[in-house]
């Protein structure tokens, strides 16, 4: 997976045809599953730069796509005209300030406990996760523990409907992230990170400020899940409290560990297997009168992780792999 965009319109011009052959081929049951992965894979490749090429261990993502969703959902609910009058524009524009708002707990949260490491970062970022939810559960502005419903979802445009517009917004999305951390990492940014996560004291001792490097991963990591939050809003429709949980978080946190530290390729084919595996499992209940979904799925986790514990791309990407392929036959 190189994301080199030699010409960006026509990368466009793809993703509305595949958007329109997507509308008229797939029921909206594969249609929702198709966004929701590309919008988990922004969150995801955001959590890596931080798990995976800095070395830390965060478990508070679920707090700042939260941050994202609310802050989409409300400035929906005070400017509904905008919306409608600006039409995707408007949609951008909501989605930059939640990731905006986002990075900037990031920061408020990363300056202080990224000095800690290992299980003491992983508590603090799980502490902060809860402490929003709680207090969102108790802000009135905010619908308390009803959270926000009735947001504007993304409009229709003429016969294309709902989803066609959904696809091509959460696709531009989903290439600017994954285009943004490919060229980070593959820079000088990417050494740095990776320079912390090998030997933190090394770096140290070479002049590196690593609080600043660790501080800077957080922060981008925020806004990209501030950006998948305020997807989630619009395209859902309504947030609450209960949705950021810390199992949205752990979910995260398994595509990164899943698809191999480091691998961006790795985390877009875990976060399909995660949204995808438990509705697949799903018509087992009608066969056993259970529902084994979650038990199944953690059993396929648990023996993925025993036989290939690197993850299933490990730190490779899908053109690295192509090529060991191609040097074997060779």
């Amino acid at each position: 997976m190189n994301p080199k965009i030699r010409n960006p319109l026509l990368l466009v011009v793809g993703i509305v045809i595949v958007g329109v052959v997507l509308q008229f081929s797939i029921n909206a049951y594969i249609q929702i599953l198709i966004l929701q992965i590309m919008m988990y894979s922004i969150a995801a490749m955001g959590l890596n730069l931080v798990n995976g090429y800095t070395g830390q261990f965060s478990l508070g993502h679920a707090g700042f796509m939260a941050v994202g969703a609310y802050t989409s959902a409300y400035l929906s609910q005070i400017f509904p005209g905008f919306l409608e009058s600006t039409h995707l524009l408007g949609f951008f524009l909501f989605s930059i300030l939640s990731g905006c708002l986002a990075a900037v707990f990031g920061y408020a949260v990363g300056l202080p406990s990224l000095r800690l490491k290992g299980d003491y970062l992983a508590i603090v970022t799980l502490g902060f996760g809860e402490i929003l939810r709680v207090t969102l559960l108790n802000i009135d502005t905010l619908g308390a523990a009803r959270g926000i419903t009735g947001i504007v979802p993304y409009p229709e445009l003429g016969f294309l409907d709902r989803f066609w517009v959904s696809f091509v917004y959460i696709s531009i999305w989903f290439f600017i992230s994954l285009y943004a951390v490919w060229r980070l990492t593959r820079g000088r940014h990417g050494r740095q990170f990776l320079s912390v996560r090998e030997d933190e004291v090394a770096a140290l001792s070479l002049g590196l400020n690593t609080t600043h490097i660790k501080v800077k991963s957080f922060v981008i990591a925020s806004f990209l899940a501030g950006i998948a939050g305020s997807i989630y809003a619009h395209l859902i429709s309504i947030v609450s409290p209960s949705v950021f949980g810390f199992m949205m978080s752990v979910n995260i946190v398994v595509m990164v560990v899943l698809g191999g530290m480091g691998s961006f390729s790795g985390c877009i084919l875990a976060a399909a297997f995660v949204t995808v595996a438990p509705e697949l499992l799903r018509s087992l209940q009608s066969i056993t009168g259970f529902d084994l979904r979650m038990v199944l799925f953690s059993l396929s986790l648990i023996l993925i992780m025993i036989f290939r514990p690197q993850g299933l791309f490990g730190s490779k990407e899908i053109p690295d792999l192509w090529r060991s392929w191609k040097a074997k036959k060779l």
